[in-house]
């Protein structure tokens, strides 16, 4: 077969390409490609990921682990009313008023916080240093246990710089009426304490040491859960 000038410079494809149209009945070429298997894709394994574990609570066990659920339990009835999850305050009126028994709990750190907080008067008449009676009687002068939520900082003329409470359940819903507050007090401070082996009384507020007010009524701020109970 004479192969042309043109069939040469385009090369063998054209020169196949002739071949292939002048046999008559010719068995079709199978492209080299489709000779090669390919390979199955490898198989993805699937790790699961570590769970995250939140740090536990209270890790040093400061806290009495029924008044401990009962906060968190109030956290839960009150999620509405309480828009600030990052730390909540936990008083255990059934320590004497010269241990320390107002806790922060950073809430998700775990880490605790303890401070000294006095009762009221009317809850403890003999002033043993225990708080044996709760009320929410306007002029009781006694403390009130239950949910309250902290409503911002304060001033007033007679404790000066303050948090103001709302209380939450019919325990303690008169405490904006009774001014039941976070302040400081000469009663409560460490001179005090001392000098007498307890705190002061108050008229039913949460009162703390002079020295302790400023950072914590900052970080009480506003929409905080602050749970008292016996």
């Amino acid at each position: 077969m004479r192969v042309s000038r043109r069939g040469l410079i385009l090369g063998g494809s054209a020169l196949l390409a002739g071949c292939s149209s002048a046999a008559q009945g010719a068995r079709p070429v199978t492209p080299v490609a489709t000779l090669i298997e390919t390979p199955p894709p490898a198989p993805v394994i699937q790790v699961a990921a570590d769970p995250v574990v939140a740090p536990p609570l209270d890790p040093r066990g400061l806290i009495r682990k029924e008044l401990m659920g009962r906060a968190m339990a109030a956290l839960d009835i009150h999620h509405a009313k309480i828009p600030n999850r990052d730390r909540m305050y936990v008083v255990d009126f059934k320590r004497h008023s010269g241990e320390e028994r107002l806790y922060e709990v950073d809430l998700h750190g775990g880490s605790v916080k303890v401070l000294r907080t006095s009762h009221g008067r009317g809850s403890d008449p003999d002033h043993s240093g225990f708080a044996r009676s709760f009320s929410n009687v306007p002029e009781s002068y006694c403390s009130s246990v239950g949910s309250y939520v902290t409503a911002g900082p304060s001033w007033g003329p007679l404790q000066g710089p303050n948090v103001l409470l709302d209380g939450l359940e019919y325990s303690n819903d008169k405490a904006r009426e009774r001014a039941i507050i976070v302040h400081g007090a000469d009663y409560a401070d460490p001179d005090f304490l001392a000098r007498e082996g307890k705190l002061g009384r108050s008229y039913g507020c949460f009162s703390v040491a002079h020295a302790d007010l400023p950072d914590l009524r900052e970080r009480m701020g506003q929409g905080r859960l602050l749970f008292a109970f016996a």
